[in-house]
């Protein structure tokens, strides 16, 4: 919504030839946009499904492919997709603040490689709630970084939704992996990067947010190759890990098809996710972010038979309830209207 309000009026004033008082009012006048929270949150919802499918598909892919391999082939085609799409749309490729948008691209480029390679080892629901710790990791960010006002009812849903991952992740007990520190390094790389995207990217345009990142994760997959083809690791060493330290496989006409709908999805879901962070608070967007538990608990059951236990599920519970918590902003903020 745009608002076209006068933001001064100031007088100079003096005496006329008459003695009497004269005075002049001087109106500056500035278009300020407003938040577009509602529009944020459906993209975020739709972002995450979206996302939480190709994650599966990346989890399925995982025993025939390195996380490198999956890099470079998704983005091979994600990145003409997007690039013709700034250039249909007419979009400048010139960022205004280009050194925090690659240091946004690279701090999502950690955060995926944490989350994909604990994929072959922990159940979809799981790893999903562990990178879920993020949205509480927003919401701290956003309080101490960029000054958002968080209320007290938002910080009672943090400590819910913590209390809700602790549940899921049963630390201390033999149903705790130490494999979840990987998407819980993953979680703080992603808060970090979408309180980047709100504070110092934020007038960026989103597919060029989109295409930069895709461009990044193009390189890091380049660079695994090469480094792996380098070193040379004998088979031993690759089966210790072989979605990290597995060479180039080849791959058949079903396996480019997957690949391909992987890079149409990843450019789906990453140009919604910095879309929504422009448009909307990011305590806010964090709190449907969570949407995604869901979504990875669906898609694991489909592809994989995985079925939440009784613990899983009530963490979930208590994480909606703090997503509901949260989701009440502490005041509106009126902010500058990004780009597409």
């Amino acid at each position: 919504m745009t608002l076209d309000k006068v933001l001064s009026v100031s007088h100079q004033s003096g005496l006329g030839e008459d003695g009497g008082f004269t005075g002049r009012i001087v109106m500056q006048h500035q278009t300020i946009r407003t938040d577009h929270t509602g529009k944020g949150i459906v993209i975020i919802l739709a972002s995450v499904l979206t996302m939480a499918f190709a994650d599966a598909i990346v989890k399925l892919v995982s025993s025939d492919m390195s996380v490198w391999q999956v890099f470079f082939a998704r983005s091979l085609f994600a990145v003409p997709l997007i690039f013709g799409l700034v250039l249909v749309i007419g979009r400048t490729l010139i960022l205004q603040n280009p050194g925090w948008a690659l240091i946004r691209s690279l701090l999502l480029v950690m955060s995926w490689i944490a989350f994909y390679v604990s994929l072959p080892v922990l159940s979809l629901s799981v790893a999903a709630v562990a990178i879920y710790t993020n949205p509480i990791i927003t919401v701290l960010l956003s309080a101490t970084v960029i000054g958002v006002q968080v209320s007290k009812r938002q910080w009672f849903g943090v400590v819910v939704g913590f209390l809700g991952v602790i549940v899921i992740l049963k630390p201390g007990t033999d149903a705790f992996s130490w494999f979840v520190l990987l998407p819980l390094s993953g979680a703080v790389f992603y808060s970090l990067a979408n309180v980047l995207t709100r504070s110092k990217c934020q007038g960026e345009a989103s597919l060029v947010l989109t295409l930069l990142l895709h461009i990044a994760f193009l390189v890091s997959g380049l660079v695994g190759i090469a480094v792996l083809g380098l070193l040379q690791l004998d088979p031993e060493t690759q089966a210790v890990y072989p979605f990290l330290l597995g060479d180039w496989s080849a791959m058949t006409a079903a396996t480019w098809g997957l690949v391909a709908l992987l890079g149409v999805l990843s450019a789906g879901y990453l140009l919604g996710i910095a879309r929504a962070y422009q448009i909307a608070p990011p305590q806010i967007v964090a709190t449907f972010d969570y949407g995604y538990l869901v979504s990875a608990t669906l898609w694991g059951f489909v592809f994989f038979a995985e079925i939440p236990d009784v613990w899983t599920i009530s963490g979930m519970v208590l994480i909606t309830m703090a997503g509901l918590l949260v989701a009440v902003p502490a005041s509106r903020r009126q902010v500058r209207n990004p780009v597409l």
